[in-house]
């Protein structure tokens, strides 16, 4: 059977029986991970593992969100719990160098915690701008609420996963900055004037090198009323692809959020009629999964081209880093900023622990 485009999560810690077997039988693009799944070091290299040997694909991507703050899978104790995005536009607001070298170190320090696990795959960094007014479902995880800042801090550590071996994910394309609802529970509708979402898509402009980005299940009234951008094909072609000028492989968010209406099927279908490359699905529910896999697209074309493309960024050896050293001095690094004061006005209260 051929590739799927698909990301899949599972159920727990291990692979079950079933899930191995519907692996093996699907072959889905990559596997996601999330805190449900992952308990020690040792563990998740397993699961890891059992992932790969289920597909037969060595270097099948494996994906977890580390974002740092609120949205980071992997904690203490055996991981170090990393700052918000937006610390670092507070390094930046004093020394614009420090905030960029400190972005990509965090990127460098995460890509060498998750690739000792085998995981390949960051979705990260967060290139939405917030707005006043907006839902807090983004808040810090922003960089900044300046978008040229928000380009300079996520390509920063987007090239320090990068040179970590370890593939960054831009999201939400074309932009989550505005939303008025958190798309996990209902579907944000944005009514801004088309010139004023220019700001919302600065920083994936600023950013199309990037080889994965995903989407966000926001309506745009002013591209398309009537769908978020996941399943619309306006907003892929006379945005994404077209005014933001993107060419990489592009995932839907999670299929099974309440911003999107229908049954999964129709959901991923709908998302692939949109011009999505590659559908997401992460509850680990397998009736669902066996739902999204029943309407799942060989991984082909152009997809299959943009796929193998963005492997390749990470067929090298990561760059050379030692981490007790970089740790201690990224640590370092932010104990100083707790006790100085920042000119942006952004708390700088975030330690990094261990």
């Amino acid at each position: 059977m051929a590739q799927k485009a698909l990301i899949l999560g599972c159920a727990g810690t291990v692979l079950s029986v079933d899930e191995a077997a519907f692996f093996r039988d699907i072959d889905p693009w990559g596997l996601i991970l999330f805190r449900r799944n992952c308990a020690e070091p040792d563990q998740i290299r397993r699961l890891v593992g059992d992932f790969r040997a289920a597909v037969g694909r060595a270097d099948a991507p494996v994906l977890i969100d580390q974002e740092g703050g609120r949205v980071q899978r992997l904690s203490p104790p055996f991981w170090p719990k990393y700052p918000p995005a937006r610390i670092f536009a507070g390094l930046a607001a004093n020394d614009p160098l420090l905030g960029r070298a400190m972005a990509r170190l965090a990127g460098r320090l995460m890509a060498h915690d998750l690739l000792s696990l085998g995981i390949t795959v960051d979705c990260a960094p967060v290139l939405d701008v917030p707005v006043a007014g907006a839902h807090d479902v983004i808040g810090d995880r922003a960089f900044s609420l300046v978008p040229a800042e928000v380009a300079a801090l996520g390509r920063a550590m987007a090239e320090g996963l990068l040179a970590g071996g370890v593939l960054p994910v831009v999201k939400h394309i074309p932009g989550h900055g505005r939303a008025g609802a958190d798309s996990h529970a209902a579907l944000p509708v944005v009514d801004a004037p088309r010139e004023a979402l220019d700001d919302d898509f600065l920083p994936f402009r600023t950013l199309t090198d990037m080889p994965l980005a995903m989407t966000a299940h926001v309506v745009y009234t002013a591209i398309d009323p009537r769908r978020p951008a996941t399943t619309s094909r306006r907003v892929m072609q006379s945005v994404i692809r077209g005014a933001i000028g993107y060419d990489g492989l592009v995932i839907t968010d999670d299929l099974s959020m309440n911003a999107l209406e229908g049954t999964l099927r129709a959901r991923a279908r709908h998302s692939y009629a949109a011009g999505c490359d590659v559908v997401l699905h992460c509850n680990g529910k397998l009736d669902e999964m066996m739902a999204v896999a029943s309407e799942a697209r060989g991984l082909a074309g152009r997809a299959r081209r943009r796929a193998e493309a963005a492997l390749g960024r990470i067929r090298h050896l990561p760059e050379p880093l030692d981490q007790v050293e970089a740790l201690a001095l990224f640590q370092d690094m932010l104990a100083r900023q707790q006790t100085e004061p920042s000119s942006s006005g952004f708390a700088a209260g975030h330690a990094l622990s261990v």
